[in-house]
């Protein structure tokens, strides 16, 4: 007999509308809280949004990030990116690395001083390496990168409610674009109350924390739908409750495993990774929170058709026999 592990019993009656107005007023509360941070403490914005400078090396040896982020670090202030660039058409002994230096508050650039003092630095652990291209990045261009971020999401959240529209009804639509904004709120707010490094990679992670989000929302939606059609005549909140109750097994079993995987990174990714695999963690919690209690909630309120038969579905036999069913 095969094993079959169950987190969630197969057969739960959970009233999720229980506590609806705790806890979609928190939410609201939540969300509240969290553009108030955005405003008042700002974002701890990394170099892709702040500007800086960027050192292209090539050198003979193997790169070792380790020793280039230690020596850069005793000679440069702020954030510090290394990145080693692989390209099929490199030779055995040609080692390329890309070494972005953050520029300190009122400046444009990493000053020419600072350039010099790392590349003297990297130079004493690798005599062979090179320094073939030096670029800056001004406040200007990282300006128009925060828009270009936020024009991304909003229009991804957009899109996916469209697509939300045309697969089911607008009811469905707005509660998913509400539970999409209410996440990627929630997650600015947690990276702007602790401070944390908000960078490019972090815009990948609300994207990705976006379409997580929609897809447990959608199997909900289905579901919800499936039930519609099964029964006409049992009220909107009780199949709500039916429809997350028999996806609750999925839903758990696909946020643990990927939780899993993601808390294993987050405690031994390293520095590097640690922002986005944090967003991304928490997205999960915050995506899966919001399908159950925030989309359905607005679909609730805003209700929906009941029937969703095809018109041909009519009942078998003649007109008559139609008549007298």
């Amino acid at each position: 007999m095969a094993f079959r592990l169950k987190l969630v019993p197969e057969d739960t009656s959970i009233d999720f509308f229980r506590a609806q107005k705790i806890t979609f007023g928190l939410s609201a509360v939540l969300s509240v809280l969290s553009l108030v941070l955005v405003l008042v403490m700002g974002m701890n914005w990394g170099i892709d949004f702040q500007g800086g400078t960027t050192i292209r090396t090539e050198s003979s040896q193997p790169v070792d990030v380790g020793a280039y982020r230690q020596a850069v670090s005793t000679v440069a202030e702020g954030d510090i990116v290394i990145t080693e660039v692989f390209d099929p058409s490199f030779g055995a002994d040609r080692h390329v690395a890309m070494i972005r230096l953050q520029a300190l508050p009122g400046q444009e650039a990493v000053s020419p001083e600072t350039i010099t003092a790392v590349e003297a630095a990297l130079q004493q652990i690798d005599p062979s390496i090179t320094f073939p291209s030096v670029e800056s990045v001004g406040p200007k261009v990282s300006g128009e990168l925060i828009w270009q971020a936020v024009i991304a999401v909003l229009v991804a959240t957009a899109a996916i409610a469209f697509y939300i529209w045309l697969r089911f009804e607008w009811q469905f639509a707005v509660g998913a674009a509400v539970s999409l904004v209410h996440d990627v709120v929630l997650t600015l707010g947690i990276f702007a109350l602790f401070q944390i490094k908000f960078d490019l990679s972090i815009i990948a992670a609300l994207l990705t924390i976006v379409g997580y989000s929609i897809n447990d929302t959608v199997v909900v939606f289905d579901r919800l739908r499936e039930n519609l059609i099964k029964y006409k005549t049992t009220p909107l909140r009780d199949l709500m409750n039916l429809s997350v109750n028999e996806t609750l097994s999925r839903t758990v079993m696909t946020s643990g495993t990927t939780l899993i995987a993601l808390i294993a990174l987050l405690v031994f990714g390293g520095d590097v990774i640690r922002g986005f695999v944090f967003a991304m963690t928490w997205g999960v919690v915050v995506g899966t929170y919001s399908s159950v209690y925030v989309a359905k909630n607005v679909v609730l309120w805003l209700g929906v058709k009941r029937d969703w038969s095809k018109p041909g579905d009519t009942p078998a036999g003649t007109q008559f026999a139609a008549k007298g069913s």
